[in-house]
């Protein structure tokens, strides 16, 4: 296969865990003869910096012309200024709405070797494979926003969070359907006791649910979801929720692994690639981590599961996507640990020794072939 991969770097660690991720693609593409070819853009707060815009529109052209987006993470402490006129979290957001990625899967299965780094007793913990959809282009990061101080001085804010039908139906299809390949079960997630947006939601996911007669369905308030994922964890399959809701949920749930540096994404929508897949955008869950860029000490993991999650859902490379996820798990199997995961007293590899070490643990898998 020939495949025109996009990296966008980003700020922060994103440098370094994509020069882990794109490390194992090039090693997929050797033993398994396939073509990637790789371009590099800027997006984020670098952008910013070099350019005066977030999302420069010579990378969204490239973007939009290629297979699959790998991302790395944007934002940090300097375009931290919520008054700036641009933010590199805006590019992020401008990236998925210009790319139409209407549906973010956030998968989270647990390696048994590093249930020790989970603030969770490992009992909790026991059978935990949950798949978390969010909702990307709605709600209220794209809703109607306003700030004003009105005659008496007093300064307000407004965000609304709208939904209509058509945007939740089409994700939650994707939930249902995902749910028939897995342990049928689905969890959606709103505040349909308060918000009118959701009782909308409520209202189209129970009518998508009647086609699929197969599944179970469970409506949960956000409130009480954030509590299930602590007390009940392994009790959820598929979750779907809106954008605000799914965005807190999922870094909640990404502490059951231990790190969020282990979880990867995948956003997907409607456009399909020259190889009749959807063109994706993906990146590890984690953000920029400022406080540690630049010292070779960052998780790869969610940068480099990521990167299976393209070949799996942009390129259709299903035994190359299992070989990479294998090889990771092996590699944590063996002891291998990057500083966020290694107990007190353990080793720790830099950034790239453990995308090395990935890449080694993948070279007996494609021998077994």
């Amino acid at each position: 296969m020939e495949a025109n991969i996009v990296v966008l770097p980003g700020d922060g660690i994103g440098p370094e865990v994509v020069e882990g991720a794109v490390a194992v693609l090039t090693a997929v593409s050797h033993q398994f003869h396939h073509t990637f070819t790789t371009h590099t853009h800027l997006m984020g707060g670098c952008a910013i910096d070099t350019v005066g815009n977030s999302l420069p529109d010579e990378t969204l052209a490239a973007c939009l012309q290629a297979d699959a987006v790998l991302l790395g993470a944007v934002g940090g402490y300097k375009w931290d200024n919520p008054d700036a006129a641009d933010r590199p979290e805006r590019g992020l957001l401008a990236l998925r709405k210009g790319l139409g990625l209407f549906a973010n899967l956030r998968p989270l299965k647990l390696y048994p070797e590093l249930m020790a780094a989970s603030p969770l007793k490992a009992e909790k913990l026991a059978g935990v494979d949950m798949l978390v959809i969010r909702e990307l282009t709605g709600g209220i990061y794209f809703g109607e926003r306003a700030r004003w101080t009105d005659d008496a001085g007093e300064e307000w804010g407004k965000d609304t969070m709208i939904y209509s039908a058509g945007e939740v139906r089409r994700v939650a299809e994707i939930a249902f359907r995902a749910a028939q390949g897995r342990r049928k079960r689905v969890a959606s997630i709103d505040k349909a006791n308060v918000l009118d947006s959701s009782r909308l939601w409520r209202k189209t996911v129970n009518e998508v649910a009647a086609n699929y007669p197969d599944v179970t369905l469970e409506h949960v308030l956000v409130d009480a979801a954030t509590m299930h994922l602590l007390s009940r964890p392994s009790s959820f399959d598929v979750l779907v929720a809106g954008n605000m809701f799914g965005d807190i949920i999922t870094d909640e749930a990404s502490m059951l692994s231990g790190s969020m540096g282990n979880l990867p994404s995948a956003s997907l929508g409607a456009a399909q690639n020259g190889h009749g897949c959807p063109r994706g955008l993906y990146e590890p869950i984690h953000g920029s981590a400022p406080d540690i860029a630049g010292m070779g000490i960052a998780n790869p993991i969610g940068t480099i599961m990521s990167a299976a999650m393209l070949l799996r859902h942009s390129l259709g490379l299903e035994d190359e996507a299992l070989a990479v996820e294998t090889a990771v798990a092996r590699t944590i199997a063996a002891g291998h640990r990057t500083v966020d995961l290694a107990r007190d007293g353990e080793p720790s590899l830099s950034t790239r020794a453990m995308a090395e070490m990935v890449v080694k643990y993948m070279e007996p898998i494609i021998g077994d072939r």
